[in-house]
């Protein structure tokens, strides 16, 4: 076939099928799709991972000013001469028996003055470090907690019931001697619930596992306070990641 030929019979083809596209025009387009997919996909999981990062500052941010607030609070009554301590990897706030000393089977806040005067202390110091900066929205529970030494109670419900008792002692003892002005009741945390709670937990939480002197059973007759902070939820997480 001559050339003549050839470029006739090619243009009798095109003009015959005029939608014809080449196996190059196809792949050319496929790979236009395929790297506008690719972007969105990219952008997208660009996004959750902005999210995610976003939570997991959250966290980080709440832990680390739980971490300041405690040490905060232990330094002012430090200065006012009332010594409290901070254990469990910066969570827990701890009023020795020395400024808070109950006695044995009693939830009362002891009647000595100068028992009385670091407890409302305690209190006032703990509404003015946790009110300020915004500091309420990155927190979720305070709890009161309340503990016995390991000697069985007579009293009713035994050592559960009085630990619980000495929280509720504490925490009716600030809200009826703080003021208006520092009512820790009126506190709500970063889901307009009540921030603080208070909880019992007997005897099975001892500072001193050997209890063989009064001075064993004395210091773990006290008062806790836990700190929890927000975290992100797992159905917050996956929501994000499906």
């Amino acid at each position: 076939m001559s050339l003549g030929k050839l470029r006739k019979f090619q243009s009798d083809i095109d003009e015959e099928n005029p939608y014809w596209l080449s196996f190059s025009d196809i792949m050319s387009g496929l790979l236009i799709i395929f790297v506008l997919a690719s972007l969105v996909l990219v952008l997208e999981l660009s996004q959750r991972k902005a999210l995610v990062d976003e939570k997991i500052l959250e966290r980080t941010k709440a832990e680390k000013v739980r971490q300041e607030v405690l040490a905060e609070i232990k330094e002012e009554l430090r200065r006012k001469g009332i010594m409290v301590e901070v254990s469990d990897n910066d969570t827990v706030l701890r009023i020795p028996d020395d400024q808070l000393a109950f006695e044995s089977n009693e939830y009362r806040v002891p009647p000595q003055d100068n028992y009385q005067a670091a407890v409302l202390e305690i209190g006032r110091v703990l509404y003015t470090a946790i009110t300020k900066e915004n500091r309420l929205d990155l927190f979720d529970t305070i709890f009161i907690e309340g503990h016995t030494d390991k000697r069985p109670s007579p009293r009713n419900l035994g050592n559960w019931g009085l630990s619980t008792f000495r929280a509720i002692s504490v925490w009716n003892y600030w809200n009826d001697n703080l003021g208006n002005d520092l009512r820790l009741d009126q506190l709500k945390n970063h889901q307009d619930a009540p921030l603080f709670s208070v909880s019992g937990y007997g005897d099975t939480r001892p500072v001193n596992e050997t209890q063989e002197t009064e001075e064993d059973y004395r210091r773990n007759r006290r008062i806790d306070l836990r700190f929890t902070v927000i975290h992100p939820k797992l159905d917050d997480i996956l929501s994000i990641l499906d």
